[in-house]
């Protein structure tokens, strides 16, 4: 009879299926089952006021960059875009440089992938901003 209803997910009805699993309605999850499920990442450590610094040399020459970065984005900000973008390609040409000399378990931050392939990805962007930061030619206004 249709007056006895059964709950299930969303309102809808539940059905054993031959391997014991719910038929779940279109596009509804079903829970994993409890031995499969990961245990959670330990807790990060509680802020206790104390000041952080970067754990590794990479990591403050990385906020080196990314302060050069920000002096540059201000300076083409302000009009000097050429002279701008040139301390941009500078700082990505510095980070090629420091990703290439330090060692992986200290480059922080600068080491995302590969070291051949970080180096060439920060230099090759920093030579294209420099490029064509030169070779643009002024536009009338």
């Amino acid at each position: 009879m249709r007056g006895d209803h059964t709950g299930g997910v969303n309102g809808a009805e539940q059905h054993d299926v031959p391997d014991g699993s719910p038929d779940l309605p279109f596009g509804a999850l079903a829970p994993a089952p409890r031995d499969e499920v990961p245990p959670l990442p330990a807790e990060p450590p509680v802020d206790d006021g104390v000041r952080r610094y970067p754990s590794t040399i990479g990591g403050a020459f990385y906020l080196a960059v990314l302060a050069v970065v920000a002096v540059a984005l201000g300076i083409v900000a302000t009009g000097a875009w050429r002279t701008g973008v040139r301390w941009y390609g500078g700082a990505l040409l510095a980070a090629a440089v420091l990703r290439a000399v330090l060692p992986a378990k200290d480059a922080g931050m600068l080491a995302v992938r590969k070291r051949w392939w970080d180096c060439f990805l920060l230099a090759a962007t920093g030579v294209a901003l420099i490029f064509l930061a030169g070779s643009i030619p002024d536009q009338p206004l």
